[in-house]
């Protein structure tokens, strides 16, 4: 009979591979006020969560009710935020995309409205709100990508905090492994390659290649389903590497 391979193993969803519960604060939403009335903000602290690479603002709001947003840069404790479409276009307001000037900096975004922020949350990370008009408003992704929203949707001004972070390196197993486990992430990670036949399909041999097709099908069973799964398209760029050639010449 053969052994489970690795990805058959996590596939399944034991506790073993799930990301841990302890040590998370809150759910991290925009506040859901009745109305879409115009509020205050208080920030009461800057916190960490386990697995989250950017700090959390603790705020307080109407009769002492309190949520968690991430944190932009230059966010203190004891300053105000405005929310609403009244609030100026400063660093650190929520306000709706249709309230934004187009160009500026923004981040956690709705996806759709009022649903608490659901783009642009990772530390460093900021969006460009590029256009605006018939209701729709186009936001340029850290990705480079273009999506177009409801400028109903509600962003903060300004980009994440903690920026720079992956400038410092992991200069031991040790911590890059706690770092792992806290954000629930496979480490270390082996090359199928470079296992042996039993405990991966692209294993054995007497040289590291996969010896099959790495494309594997959406379909395909939990002991295959490895590698590239149902790409859209695989190899070189032919219509780049021909571009780069006729530049060279």
């Amino acid at each position: 009979m053969g052994k489970r391979i690795l990805q058959r193993r996590r596939g399944k969803g034991g506790i073993q591979f799930r990301v841990p519960s302890k040590d998370k604060v809150a759910p991290v939403r925009y506040p859901n006020i009745v109305g879409n009335s115009d509020q205050k903000l208080v920030v009461k602290a800057i916190v960490d969560e386990r697995g989250r690479s950017a700090p959390l603002a603790q705020v307080v709001y109407g009769n002492e009710s309190v949520a968690y947003i991430p944190a932009v840069s230059g966010l203190a404790v004891g300053r105000e935020i405005g929310l609403g479409a009244a609030a100026s276009p400063a660093t650190g307001n929520i306000l709706p995309l249709e309230n934004i000037p187009e160009g500026t900096k923004i981040s956690n975004i709705e996806l759709r409205p009022g649903d608490g922020g659901k783009l642009v949350r990772a530390s460093g990370g900021s969006a460009i709100l590029f256009s605006k008009g018939q209701g729709k408003a186009a936001v340029r992704l850290p990705s480079g990508k273009s999506i177009l929203l409801d400028t109903r949707c509600r962003a903060s001004i300004g980009e994440i905090a903690g920026g720079g972070r992956l400038e410092k390196p992991f200069l031991r197993a040790g911590p890059r492994h706690h770092a792992m486990r806290a954000a629930g992430r496979p480490y270390p990670r082996m090359r199928g390659i470079a296992m042996a036949v039993v405990y991966h399909p692209f294993g054995g041999g007497r040289h590291q290649h996969p010896g099959k097709s790495t494309s594997t099908s959406r379909n395909a069973p939990p002991g295959r389903k490895v590698g590239l799964i149902a790409p859209r398209k695989t190899g070189r760029k032919r219509l780049a590497r021909a571009t780069v050639e006729v530049e060279n010449r």
